[in-house]
């Protein structure tokens, strides 16, 4: 498993394209944005919180809409 990885937007196919041919032999990941906003939509109220921390360690949202990619630490 790669230590960087290479996160890009899904408004940016060429980008990613480039970045995977770059980077194929060397110890960085490519992959589009999988993000589509919060999973719980659901009117059901939940009981508890299953989840103790959030998995999130940054926001790279702003990174991605301004230079169309992100480069994340894997921890």
């Amino acid at each position: 498993m790669a230590d960087l990885l290479f996160i890009v937007s899904r408004t940016e196919p060429k980008r990613y394209t480039y970045l995977k041919y770059v980077y194929a032999d060397q110890s960085r990941d490519v992959v589009l944005d999988r993000r589509e906003g919060e999973r719980r939509r659901g009117k059901r109220p939940l009981l508890t919180e299953r989840r103790h921390v959030e998995r999130r360690h940054r926001d790279i949202t702003r990174e991605l809409q301004s230079s169309g990619w992100a480069l994340v630490s894997r921890r």
